[in-house]
């Protein structure tokens, strides 16, 4: 499996809980990153466009009224892809804090 793009990581986690449609994607990544983090709707459009393709999300439902709101839910293969993912970010952070922790030697047993 090919790593996530931080803004796909991030769409992924705003789904694992419950659909949402794309405005409460952005504000869900907004409130988990106390606003330090801001997704473009343009962005959000493509993020979910490839990831409707790899099948990792599918539409819920479509408004027709006003904008066509759209609702969108994790697939199964969209919660093991997520999963995988998280789980692989949790590795980098503990090899990280073990390199950061002196944890860590470089070939000539000189800390990196």
């Amino acid at each position: 499996m090919q790593s996530l793009s931080e803004s796909t990581y991030l769409v992924l986690l705003a789904l694992t809980k419950k659909p949402l449609h794309g405005y409460g994607i952005i504000k869900k990544i907004e409130q988990y990153s106390d606003g330090a983090i801001v997704i473009a709707p343009g962005t959000l459009y493509g993020v979910l466009t490839n990831l409707q393709k790899q099948q990792l999300i599918e539409l819920v439902t479509a408004e027709k009224e006003s904008r066509q709101k759209k609702t969108y839910q994790l697939t199964d293969e969209g919660h093991v892809v997520f999963k995988l993912e998280y789980q692989r970010f949790k590795k980098m952070l503990t090899i990280s804090d073990d390199i950061l922790k002196g944890a860590e030697t470089d070939d000539n047993n000189e800390e990196v």
